[in-house]
């Protein structure tokens, strides 16, 4: 089995607080991973360290066979990791097409992408692929918000990633929307990009995602399938609750 990401050892510390605490966990290329735990775990951290935005105090990240840990944030796009954000950053005056192109922005200056006619046929053939392709001239801030939350995917895709990160994608969707966005990311994770998803919908969870890591206070307590995850004493104390209390929000 290929290793797609891997982190080795991974600490942070903000002032005298260790949010992440010698983390190590793997992602196997082509899975679809789901980085879980109670709030304040710690997960959107990872994130940030993943994707550059905040630099690791002491272990090691590589991805994809090359170690990351000082990589630039731009170089990690160009190196094939793309993410989004627990919150819509799209913008919301530009039409859906022009956000999607702003998905390139890696490649070329954000004031040529919306004359580029070749970013503009990518962004609309990437559009049709996700089943967004009726929205390309609507203005964001005028669409749905489970719409609105694919589009940023679909602008994710545009930097053609081999990892895809995604900050609780299915937050604030109701369930048509979400099922949308699930069928979306199959599609996504059929293509061959590798996925890392940070979720609190366990539902959503357990019908994507094929491989789970759990954190909890910012240290890893398991890894493994979603069926082993629902048994380990750990995480049920930590995260799920205990069968019975589990039975009991379930009825």
């Amino acid at each position: 089995m290929s290793i797609a990401l891997q982190l080795e050892g991974v600490s942070k510390s903000f002032g005298g607080l260790k949010v992440i605490d010698d983390v190590s966990f793997s992602v196997p290329t082509g899975s679809r991973t789901a980085l879980i735990g109670p709030n304040g775990a710690g997960k959107s951290t990872v994130f940030n360290l993943i994707s550059g935005v905040y630099p690791i105090d002491s272990g090691r990240i590589s991805a994809l066979g090359q170690d990351i840990t000082h990589m630039s944030v731009a170089n990690r796009v160009g190196h094939g990791i793309a993410r989004s954000f627990q919150n819509i950053r799209l913008m919301p005056h530009l039409s859906t097409l022009e956000n999607v192109m702003l998905g390139e922005h890696h490649r070329s200056r954000p004031w040529e992408l919306v004359s580029s006619r070749k970013a503009s046929a990518k962004a609309r053939a990437t559009l049709e692929r996700a089943g967004l392709g009726t929205y390309p001239g609507q203005v964001v801030a005028d669409l749905p918000y489970g719409i609105q939350k694919r589009i940023e995917v679909v602008r994710a895709l545009m930097a053609e990633p081999r990892i895809l990160l995604l900050d609780e994608p299915a937050a604030g969707l109701n369930n048509v929307e979400t099922e949308e966005l699930r069928q979306l990311l199959q599609t996504v994770s059929d293509s061959g990009v590798t996925l890392l998803v940070v979720e609190h919908d366990m539902p959503f969870v357990r019908h994507l995602c094929n491989h789970v890591v759990v954190l909890n206070f910012g240290r890893k307590i398991f890894e493994g399938t979603p069926e082993a995850v629902k048994q380990d004493a750990a995480v049920l104390e930590a995260y799920l609750g205990t069968p019975d209390a589990m039975e009991a929000r379930h009825a």
